[in-house]
């Protein structure tokens, strides 16, 4: 009898989920067999898988339900003896300041610093090299590494090669460790389309485990492919590579702006930050760090956070859409979450070990600001195991003005970390006390 009565209650929760799916619009599908939990209250869904469980939900409310907006807050710079904040047992400092829009960073294995001094606009085009002789948490050496490059971003060490990612292509230089500026002649292995929507000019690289491939992230050429398919070519991508620029192939596709890329401690499993579209609303659509699938779709430009269709590409790509993945940790809307990196060192607290630091640059397409902040996500057992939660705070002044915008995040091998703040000039180191 007992066995009966809980087969009743099944089926009657099935028959509720399939007409929860049905007014909230959705296909039993992506709803029902990717167990997703919706409701349609005020034409809005609330989504949580059972990955999710641990980490969060989100509510996602119905596309232009408040008007899009555009809010730029001015960057002030900082002050004297201004600095960001970080929590209770955790030390910032000034680890370089008078950079030109230094928006990320990579430490060599011998210790070197380099920083890729670029934007969008009157962009340095040159990488910067800091090294910290004494190891006091200051570089005392600070040159000119390379220069006259295309808006560089990711830069790799690999065997005796120094990779920079330009907006149009990778270039490898011969290296050794200790050098201090590029000298021979470089190598481009691979081009890629240039430029692209917004700030979706960057170009990272990640390589796997044993250096015998390279990924390499493609932000879209506009927000929701109003330029059309075909000018979105390679494009919102994670490409994978062979060292020489050979072999290349789409690893994971549908990934708007997928700058951030690094590995989850202990794992293989890649993780990616991406910057997700605009002009739907305030709360549409967040921003995600997600683990990524060889061949996983994830949705852009036809559906977002899953399979939630854009109503703007009317109703295209519904064979993609179906088998879109839902991003495993939102991070609000328009927060510009681009940069990422795992701690895999132990200095810090136990509670940060192996989980991940996100830079989040701040809005711009939304009533009230949002993001200008690093937020930390954390993992237990490689997967994500909580919310995420403010880290690096303090560049805001207020709606309309902010000290800075922190991007790249990078764990150093002394267990301390550097967050890049382009448009405050400024890399910032965070210690243990």
């Amino acid at each position: 009898m007992l066995f009966f009565l809980k087969l009743i209650e099944l089926i009657m929760k099935r028959i509720n989920l399939i007409i929860l799916c049905a007014l909230a619009g959705t296909t039993f599908f992506s709803c029902g067999n990717k167990e997703e939990k919706q409701t349609a209250e005020s034409g809005a869904d609330t989504v949580q898988t059972e990955e999710q469980t641990a980490v969060d939900s989100v509510n996602l409310p119905a596309p232009f339900a408040t008007k899009s907006t555009e809010k730029r807050p001015d960057v002030e710079g900082w002050k004297d003896n201004q600095m960001p904040k970080a929590p209770e047992g955790f030390v910032v400092t000034k680890y370089a300041d008078k950079l030109d829009n230094p928006r990320w960073t990579y430490e060599a294995p011998n210790g070197d610093v380099f920083v890729a001094e670029s934007a969008t606009k009157k962009s340095a085009d040159r990488i910067t090299i800091l090294r910290d002789v004494n190891k006091d948490g200051v570089p005392e050496m600070r040159e000119i590494f390379i220069e006259k490059l295309k808006q560089p971003l990711g830069m790799l060490v690999l065997k005796n090669y120094f990779y920079i990612a330009n907006t149009d292509g990778i270039t490898r230089y011969p290296y050794k460790a200790g050098d201090t500026k590029i000298t021979g002649k470089g190598e481009e292995i691979l081009e890629l389309p240039a430029g692209g929507y917004n700030n979706h000019w960057t170009r990272n690289l990640l390589p796997n485990a044993d250096g015998s491939k390279i990924y390499v992230s493609v932000g879209s050429g506009s927000n929701v492919a109003e330029h059309g398919m075909d000018n979105e070519k390679r494009r919102a991508n994670i490409l994978e590579i062979n060292p020489d620029g050979t072999g290349e192939k789409i690893f994971a596709s549908g990934l708007r702006n997928p700058v951030g890329m690094d590995w989850a401690p202990g794992t293989n499993v890649l993780y990616t930050a991406v910057n997700e579209r605009d002009e739907l609303g305030d709360e549409l659509v967040p921003d995600y760090l997600t683990s990524v699938k060889e061949g996983g779709f994830y949705g852009w430009p036809y559906s977002y956070f899953g399979q939630h269709p854009d109503p703007r590409m009317k109703g295209e790509g519904k064979e993609l859409v179906a088998k879109a993945i839902v991003p495993d940790v939102p991070l609000g809307s328009h927060t510009a979450s681009l940069g990422l990196a795992f701690y895999d060192k132990n200095k810090f607290p136990a509670k940060y070990h192996s989980g991940a630091f996100v830079g989040q640059h701040g809005s711009w397409n939304r009533s009230k600001i949002s993001g200008y902040k690093v937020v930390f996500v954390p993992f237990k057992n490689g997967k994500p195991s909580g919310k995420p939660e403010d880290f690096l705070t303090g560049f805001v002044e207020s709606e309309d003005k902010v000290y800075g915008r922190p991007v790249g995040v990078t764990v150093l091998n002394d267990g301390s970390m550097l967050v890049n703040d382009d448009e405050g000039k400024t890399i910032w180191r965070v210690s243990a006390k």
